[in-house]
């Protein structure tokens, strides 16, 4: 294959994302990622962790824990009653509900079009995106699994 159409592949190679909202923002999770979308019930609350962590739920028979991203992201909480959404995530072996405020569609997105975080991303986003695409009239935020479960799994490890 010559270095043309392995440029012209790369041109047109697309990564699909399964968007949420949380505030305003649109962010997209790998679509890879994504095990289940539910809407979480009977959280129970875990003593002493972190801020993020709204608690365990059990979710068809398995242990979950919730990680609110608003918190994460340091934005304010959602007023009391309003419903939440949850992305289900499998990381090293354990289960993690990603609390959100609304899951959209499913968004296919070329790999050209993906930008590494702006240098005016707000440093608590940046930390857990892995960079952004530019839609129109929006910026879509894509998380970086790993950095939001990996910070997390350091809160509770302390």
């Amino acid at each position: 294959m010559s270095s043309n159409q392995s440029a012209a592949g790369a041109e047109f190679a697309a990564n699909e994302y399964v968007t949420v909202r949380i505030e305003d923002q649109l962010f997209g999770l790998p679509i890879h990622e994504v095990q289940d979308v539910f809407t979480p019930s009977a959280i129970t609350k875990v003593p002493l962790s972190s801020p993020e962590i709204e608690g365990v739920l059990n979710l068809r028979g398995r242990i979950v824990t919730a990680i609110d991203l608003r918190t994460k992201l340091g934005l304010p909480p959602k007023a009391e009653g309003e419903q939440k959404m949850a992305v289900g995530i499998d990381y090293n072996g354990e289960s993690y509900g990603l609390i959100i405020d609304k899951v959209g569609e499913v968004h296919r997105l070329k790999q050209s079009d993906f930008e590494p975080n702006p240098v005016n991303l707000d440093p608590r986003w940046a930390g857990v995106s892995a960079g952004v695409y530019q839609l129109e009239g929006s910026l879509m935020v894509v998380f970086d699994v790993e950095k939001i479960l990996a910070t997390t799994e350091q809160n509770l490890a302390a």
